[in-house]
């Protein structure tokens, strides 16, 4: 049986524990709502311009772009990461950083890897896996200008022939309870005129007029349509991470609670020992006195 002084000041501990998890899981959850609005502001820009370069493409028939084109004769990839600065969020970093090995481990060229996140840039150092970029200073709150360099990097090493594809590792947040590791290619971009649904009339007979001619249209919004899906693989990672965060830590809080329930029977069951074995002695005591 376990010293009651140690019980007691194992349960103290375990309190204060309880109060730091329980005071990060209602942090986690007034991050998570501000990240949400964050993440459903952008999405709807993102898809109508998603839908723009699709009716555009369309319209416009076979249209060359370097930013849809096969890289021919290249076996070099790029796939930007995205974990977290902090960690207490269960399984994010986890979950990413395996779907991204996934890619690296199953490519027979190279990686080019950029990790963003101070997490991600660790396990790295840690596997002696080596990294092309790193950057640690995009907090909880990522902005398009902090993201829009990062995709302007990939645009031009992509036409210039130095990679043949982008991609990128991230947490797409589905729902509240429901989020997925994924790797997404950015580039090159998929030709969106095979993506539309080809059986439907209404899709092939509409005609257009351009001004200016398509491809001068072609040359702002495919690259505005790669920085905005990038901005957004942030934004979901982003409420992916607070909505991890706030699971793992109500688990803890939930968890310590259960401990501390289990160390006050263990209290109880040496104090009435103690007391019983006292009671023994003073009866003892005066059995031998009579």
């Amino acid at each position: 049986m376990a010293n009651r002084r140690d019980l007691v000041k194992r349960r103290k501990a375990v309190r204060n524990i309880r109060k730091i998890t329980r005071t990060m899981q209602m942090i986690a959850t007034a991050r998570f709502q501000a990240a949400l609005n964050r993440a459903v502001a952008t999405k709807p820009y993102s898809e109508k311009l998603a839908e723009l370069v699709k009716d555009l493409a369309r319209g416009a028939g076979g249209i060359d772009h370097p930013l849809m084109r096969t890289v021919e004769g290249v076996d070099r990839k790029a796939l930007v990461v995205l974990t977290s600065n902090r960690g207490f969020c269960g399984g994010f970093n986890a979950n990413v950083l395996r779907a991204a090995a996934g890619l690296i481990d199953g490519h027979e060229g190279d990686v080019d890897v950029h990790m963003v996140g101070k997490k991600g840039v660790n396990y790295f150092n840690y596997n002696k896996r080596e990294m092309a970029a790193e950057t640690t200073d995009i907090e909880e709150k990522p902005r398009f200008d902090q993201v829009e360099p990062i995709a302007n990097e990939l645009i031009d090493r992509f036409i210039q022939g130095e990679i043949a594809s982008a991609h990128v590792a991230f947490m797409r947040f589905h729902s509240a309870g429901r989020q997925t590791a994924e790797i997404l290619q950015l580039l090159p971009l998929t030709a969106t005129a095979a993506d539309s649904d080809a059986s439907t009339p209404a899709s092939t007979s509409v005609e257009y007029e351009f001004s200016p001619a398509p491809e001068a249209l072609l040359d702002d919004l495919l690259p505005a349509s790669v920085r905005t899906q990038l901005f957004q693989c942030f934004t979901d990672s982003a409420v992916s991470e607070q909505v991890a965060r706030m699971v793992a830590m109500k688990a803890a809080t939930d968890a310590a609670g259960d401990m501390i329930k289990t160390l006050t029977r263990q209290y109880n069951r040496a104090r009435q020992t103690s007391i019983t074995m006292e009671l023994l002695d003073i009866i003892g005591g005066a059995t031998a006195l009579a």
